[in-house]
């Protein structure tokens, strides 16, 4: 995992964008501990983009648009997907 990890927070909800070698992967955590999601994309931006449990965790769904990818992590965490923050960087993931 590189060190410039951004991360954002709104709505009792923290994201954190960070980049692997092989991977672009945004996370999700509710602040009081109750859920997190991950959206998934290779490190070149292309690509279906992976719905996980988790940074590292089961792989849930992939995705074509990032709006859907969002709408099923808005489902896990019970928020509305455009209550999501999303880091600056994180913003072109998605086909």
């Amino acid at each position: 995992m590189t060190d410039d990890a951004v991360t954002k927070r709104a709505h009792g909800i923290v994201a954190r964008y960070h980049e692997t070698d092989d991977e672009r992967i945004l996370t999700f955590e509710d602040e009081s501990g109750d859920g997190t999601a991950a959206v998934a994309q290779n490190i070149d931006g292309y690509a279906m983009l992976k719905v996980r449990t988790a940074s590292d965790g089961d792989e849930l769904e992939r995705y074509y648009g990032f709006d859907m990818a969002l709408d099923h992590v808005g489902e896990r965490l019970a928020v509305a997907p455009t209550a999501l923050p999303i880091p600056d960087p994180a913003s072109d993931m998605g086909m």
